[in-house]
């Protein structure tokens, strides 16, 4: 061998196991190149940015926070960051002198009735619209989403009117559970029903056909087979309806009316803090905060599914 030739270490290990020779461990050292500095500065610049922003985004929350520690006297006598003398009273008036927990369990009967019927419609139907092939699909599909552009203002009488005589039954939906249940379920139908129908085309057909070679219908295999692995979009519609529902004050005012303290969700509660000439600030800002806890811990133990299921939702067309 030429002195300077070297065999390439991987063939000189095979001829050595290959003569039963124990193979000889390299000593060449290979550094990993470290990251270099720009790179570093401008990961900081980055985190910085976003841990400020996030900063921003909560500064209302610690405010209404502080001002439920505080009295009216210290609200209204300027801005004061902390409260000279920090109390739950405020929290404690909410609980015994206004019948919150009605409102709350209002809010939850609504919001877990409404969320329930709208799974179960814009699953089926945006299975339908993804997989089924019917005359019209593509043109009632687009009437569908047609409704999203359709302002709340401008459905206002018409919906009034058809929930005080509803058509054929002539019922009176208004002020009652079934008439907020009943119309809470056609709010964000449409929205739901697109994002599922997304989720649902991006699906492999396989599972599918594999379904029909077992002899499952149409129901069966939605049932069975679909509905089980679109889990984190129904997840994310699910916390969306929940979110929604429990937020909404417009159409629960139209709706339930302002004239049963027994009907009112924890939205419509909230508005009996406020007067003419005053306005109950830390009684105000209690309430709103006991408000937020259910959506914030909702979001928190679904936040995988509702990143997964938003994000996949928007994959194909």
């Amino acid at each position: 061998m030429v002195e300077g030739d070297q065999t390439a270490p991987h063939v000189a290990a095979t001829r050595q196991l290959a003569a039963g020779e124990q193979v000889a461990v390299g000593t060449g050292r290979r550094d990993i190149p470290g990251r270099e500095g720009s790179e570093r500065v401008r990961r900081v610049v980055v985190y910085v940015v976003l841990i400020a922003l996030a900063l921003l985004y909560f500064i209302p929350f610690i405010w209404s926070v502080l001002t439920s520690l505080k009295t009216v006297q210290e609200v209204v006598a300027g801005f004061d960051v902390w409260p000279d003398d920090p109390s739950l009273r405020a929290y404690r008036r909410v609980w015994s002198e206004y019948d919150f927990v009605t409102y709350f369990k209002n809010s939850f009967i609504f919001a877990a009735s409404i969320t329930a019927v709208n799974l179960f419609l814009s699953s089926l139907g945006g299975y339908a619209f993804a997989r089924l092939r019917f005359p019209g699909r593509e043109l009632i599909f687009i009437l569908v989403l047609g409704t999203l552009m359709i302002p709340d203002p401008l459905r206002l009488v018409p919906v009034y009117l058809m929930l005080i005589d509803f058509p054929i039954t002539h019922w009176n939906l208004v002020g009652s559970y079934r008439g907020f249940i009943f119309f809470g379920s056609t709010l964000a139908l449409a929205t739901n029903l697109f994002l599922l129908r997304q989720y649902f085309l991006t699906i492999p057909k396989d599972y599918e056909e594999a379904a029909k070679l077992d002899g499952a219908g149409y129901f069966k295999t939605y049932y069975r087979v679909m509905l089980p692995l679109a889990i984190p979009a129904v997840a994310a519609v699910a916390i969306l309806t929940f979110q929604g529902t429990w937020n909404e004050f417009f159409w629960a005012l139209i709706v339930l009316g302002f004239d049963n303290p027994d009907l009112f969700t924890v939205q419509l509660g909230l508005t009996q803090f406020q007067f003419q000439y005053q306005t109950l600030w830390p009684e105000l800002m209690a309430a709103t905060t006991i408000a937020i806890l259910p959506i914030a811990l909702v979001f928190v133990f679904f936040q995988r599914f509702f990143v997964a299921g938003v994000t996949a939702a928007g994959v194909k067309g």
